[in-house]
C-alpha cells in the first residue's frame, strides 16, 4: 500500500456543489470533483484491509477491486487505475454518480471513522479516462457465429451486450423507446446523470458492433417467437415497470400521477423527445410526492425545478433514525437511518407516519388529499391510526412514488410462455435461465426494482451464463 497511514493523515474530503440558488434554476449536473491531488489524498486513506468488505457481499455488488485502484490513484498511476476499474463495471461513469455506495458503509473505516470516498474516486478515474482517450472500442478478435437478442437497452440489457459482443457474438439489442438507455435516460433526472453520459457509452457500444433497434416492442412490433427462432438465445431485460398503486377514493382524478410517468415525461422534454400523453407540469402548483425513497426524491428536485409553488413528500413508514456521526453504526450492513439527499436539501418538506385516506377534486381534477397520522409499534411493526390526528391538504399535482411491484406482464412474456415467481417476476432456477430453453432474465425483471450497480452486476453474470450455454464455456 502506498501510503499505510493516509487514513491517519487525511480526513474525507467530498466533491462540492454548485450553491442551492445557482442549480436550481437549469437541469444541469451540479457536482464538481476535487483536484486530483486531493483526490489523491482521499485515495490514499484506503487501509489495504486484510479483508476488504467493500467489495464482499456487504459492499460492492460488482466486486470492484476498490483498494487496488485506490492504491493506484495514489501512486498517480491513473490509467492502470482505470485498467483495474474496467475489469468489473462496464459503465463507472453511471455508478460514479447514482450508486448509493455500499462499499463506502462496508468500509472498514466505517467502524469508527468516515469512509474512503469510493465512489467519488471511481467517478474521477472513468473521467480521466475519457478525457485521456483511454476508453476505446473493443470489438471482439474472433467471431462465434452465435446470435444474441437482448430485449431492454436499460444497465444490465447494456451491460450484458457488452460482455455478449465481446466475447465474439452477435448481438442486437431492442428497445420500446424511440432513445436507448432505459431507466438511465428516461428514470433519472439529468441533474443526476446528464444524458450526454448515457450517449457518450452507447456511441461506444456501437463502434464495438452492438446493433440498436428502438421503437421496436417485442412482443406487439415483432413477436417474441418469431425473434426465439432468428436468434440462438434471448436475454429479458426490460426492468420492473409495474408500479405500486394507491387504491383509495378519487385515485382516478386528474393530476395524480405515476412517479416514473412525471420523471420521464420531464426528461423527454428535456431532450425534445415527443410524447403523446397530457403534459405534467409542477409550475406554481403545490406538488405532494407520497412515497420517501430515491425516486421520490428525484421528483421532489424536479418539481423544484419546474418551478413548484411548495413541495411535500409523505411517507407511510415512521421516520428513520436519525444518525450525525460520519461512521456506520451497523458495519459492515447497510444502515437504516435518516438520509437526506440533495434535492431534499434544496426545498419542500418531508413528513412520516402518515397514510393516504382520499383524493378529493373540483371539475374532475384533484384539489385537496385527506390523511391521517399513523403510530407504529411492535414486532414486526405494526400501523395504527391516531385518533383525531385527520388532516386535508390542498394540492394542484401528486406523484407516487411508491416503488415497484414486479415486471410488466404483457405480449412479450406471455408469447414466451415463462413462468413467473411468487412476486410476478420472472421465474429462474439460477437467477438467471427462464423456465424455457435459450431465454434468459437480467436485472430488475428477475430480482425486482434495485440499484443500477446491481443490475450491472446482474447483466454480467447473465452473459456469463449466455455464453456457457452458446459455447459450453465461461
Amino acid at each position: 500500500m502506498g501510503k499505510p497511514t493516509g487514513f491517519l493523515e487525511f480526513r474525507r474530503q467530498i466533491y462540492a456543489e454548485t450553491p442551492i440558488a445557482e442549480r436550481i434554476l437549469h437541469f444541469n449536473e451540479f457536482i464538481r470533483l476535487p483536484r486530483q491531488n486531493i483526490l489523491q489524498e482521499q485515495a490514499a486513506r484506503c487501509m489495504d484491509c486484510g479483508i476488504p468488505y467493500c467489495h464482499s457481499g456487504y459492499g460492492c455488488p460488482l466486486g470492484n477491486l476498490i483498494p487496488e485502484w485506490n492504491d493506484l490513484v495514489y501512486r498517480n498511476l491513473w490509467k492502470e487505475a482505470y485498467e483495474r476499474l474496467e475489469m468489473t463495471n462496464n459503465f463507472p461513469e453511471f455508478t460514479g454518480r447514482v450508486c448509493p455506495a455500499p462499499c463506502e458503509t462496508a468500509c472498514t473505516l466505517s467502524i469508527n471513522d468516515s469512509p474512503v470516498t469510493i465512489r467519488q474516486i471511481e467517478l474521477a478515474v472513468i473521467e480521466h479516462a475519457f478525457e485521456q482517450g483511454w476508453v476505446k472500442p473493443r470489438p471482439p478478435r474472433r467471431l462465434s457465429g452465435k446470435k444474441v437478442a437482448v430485449i431492454g437497452s436499460g444497465p444490465a440489457g447494456l451491460a450484458a451486450a457488452q460482455q455478449l459482443r465481446r466475447a465474439g457474438h452477435e448481438v442486437t439489442v431492442f428497445e420500446k423507446a424511440s432513445k436507448l438507455g432505459g431507466l438511465l435516460r428516461f428514470g433519472i433526472p439529468n441533474f443526476k446523470l446528464d444524458k450526454k453520459i448515457v450517449e457518450r457509452r452507447i456511441e461506444q457500444l456501437a463502434q464495438e458492433g452492438i446493433v440498436f433497434e428502438t421503437d421496436t416492442e417485442i412482443g406487439r412490433d415483432i413477436s417474441a417467437n418469431y425473434l426465439r427462432k432468428s436468434f440462438d438465445a434471448m436475454l429479458i431485460a426490460i426492468g420492473s415497470e409495474e408500479a405500486r398503486d394507491l387504491p383509495v377514493e378519487g385515485r382516478e382524478l386528474d393530476g395524480i400521477h405515476f412517479a416514473l410517468e412525471y420523471l420521464s415525461q420531464a426528461n423527454k422534454r428535456l431532450e425534445g423527445i415527443p410524447f403523446n400523453e397530457p403534459p405534467i407540469e409542477a409550475k406554481d402548483k403545490t406538488v405532494l410526492v407520497i412515497g420517501g425513497g430515491d425516486t421520490g426524491s428525484d421528483c421532489v428536485g424536479t418539481a423544484i425545478r419546474q418551478g413548484a409553488k411548495h413541495v411535500y413528500q409523505f411517507e407511510i413508514l415512521p421516520k428513520p433514525r436519525e444518525w450525525k456521526q460520519s461512521w456506520n453504526p451497523d458495519w459492515p450492513f447497510w444502515p437504516q437511518i435518516l438520509r437526506t439527499s440533495s434535492s431534499h436539501k434544496e426545498g419542500g418538506q418531508r413528513e412520516w407516519s402518515i397514510l393516504t385516506k382520499k383524493f378529493k377534486g373540483k371539475n374532475g381534477r384533484v384539489a385537496s388529499g385527506v390523511f391521517t397520522r399513523l403510530e407504529w409499534s411492535g414486532l414486526p411493526p405494526q400501523m395504527k391510526e391516531i385518533p383525531d390526528s385527520q388532516f386535508e391538504l390542498q394540492v394542484d399535482l401528486v406523484l407516487l412514488a411508491m416503488g415497484f411491484v414486479h415486471v410488466k406482464h404483457g405480449p412479450l412474456l406471455e408469447q414466451l410462455g415463462l413462468k413467473l415467481d411468487e412476486r410476478g417476476n420472472v421465474f429462474t432456477e439460477d437467477g438467471f435461465t427462464t423456465s424455457e430453453r435459450g431465454v434468459f432474465v437480467a436485472g430488475d425483471a428477475q430480482s425486482g426494482a434495485s440499484l443500477v450497480v446491481k443490475a450491472i452486476s446482474h447483466g454480467r453474470k447473465a452473459a456469463q451464463r449466455i455464453n456457457q450455454y452458446l459455447e459450453g464455456k465461461s
